[in-house]
């Protein structure tokens, strides 16, 4: 039996005549009276029992009915939960995120499930060198990741640009609003992240470019600890602008760091030349809508 024979039969029991049901599926009769046959002879056992013009249930029919049923409505919903997850409607969304994440991150998710309320999703974070590693594995299909990596393989949109802060505890305050890098040489410095990722490769990067060569105190990947050592005194450190946001209890204070040259970017990858579930499409879509239209 096959789905539209479950379908033949269903007419034929509810309309309680071969003529009715072939006239309600658009056949005619003697193909119809076939499929009944053909299916009886499958299944080894008398569907219908005919009685004058009208046509009687078996147990057994009952029974085929009751799953026919079942199995029709069943394929109605996987024809469209599947056309839901191809327009982006269902399905899962899977992103990757930096350690350092994004403060707006929050915003577009509700934006998105405004959009698709039945999309659910899978949320990983980690440093961005790793993230480039989830998404060319297929963990994840899209990862926001901070700047400079080898992007050879993505496709990337990027998302903005944000500068540097020195923080330092209450009890370092500086009285001013910006501070040089030269500046910054005296403070003994807590880097974020480890070496040769990410924001710490800026940082020293920028470090190296003035022929600067500040106490290293410590480097620190997970930032809540890395802001509790502020905190306390322990040591300064540098860290880009959505840390100031994203931490505002901390009693810490955090002046500008006005070089030009030292500014953290954010951006958006996936996988070049494979394919891109819709789900993640219109996630990517909502955000370029959002950097062509920030008051929207």
């Amino acid at each position: 039996m096959d789905i539209r024979q479950l379908r033949y039969f269903i007419a034929i029991v509810e309309e309680k005549k071969i003529s009715a049901a072939a006239k309600r599926l658009h056949i005619s009769q003697p193909p119809l009276s076939q499929h009944l046959k053909t299916m009886e002879e499958e299944l080894g056992t008398k569907l219908v029992e005919r009685n004058g013009k009208y046509i009687e249930i078996t147990e057994s029919g009952k029974t085929l009915y009751k799953y026919a049923l079942k199995m029709t409505q069943l394929m109605e919903e996987a024809k469209m939960e599947v056309t839901e997850v191809g327009k982006g409607v269902n399905g899962r969304l899977t992103l990757g995120i930096n350690t350092f994440s994004v403060v707006e991150l929050p915003t577009l998710l509700h934006q998105f499930q405004e959009h698709y309320p039945k999309v659910t999703y899978r949320i990983q974070q980690n440093e961005s060198s790793h993230l480039c590693k989830l998404v060319r594995d297929r963990i994840v299909e899209l990862a926001i990741i901070r700047l400079p990596l080898n992007l050879d393989d993505f496709s990337v949109v990027h998302l903005s640009t944000e500068p540097f802060y020195l923080i330092t505890s209450k009890k370092k305050q500086l009285l001013k609003q910006e501070v040089s890098l030269e500046e910054i040489e005296d403070y003994p410095l807590i880097l974020p992240s480890t070496e040769g990722l990410g924001v710490h490769y800026l940082i020293v990067e920028a470090l190296t470019r003035h022929q600067l060569q500040p106490t290293i105190l410590a480097e620190c990947s997970d930032i809540t600890l890395l802001l509790d050592l502020v905190e306390s005194d322990f040591g300064a450190s540098i860290v880009p602008e959505t840390i100031i946001k994203r931490h505002k209890d901390y009693q810490i204070h955090a002046t500008k760091i006005n070089d030009t040259n030292l500014v953290a970017s954010i951006g958006l990858i996936w996988l070049k030349n494979h394919y891109l579930s819709k789900a993640a499409q219109n996630f990517v879509d909502l955000l370029v809508d959002g950097l062509h239209h920030p008051n929207i």
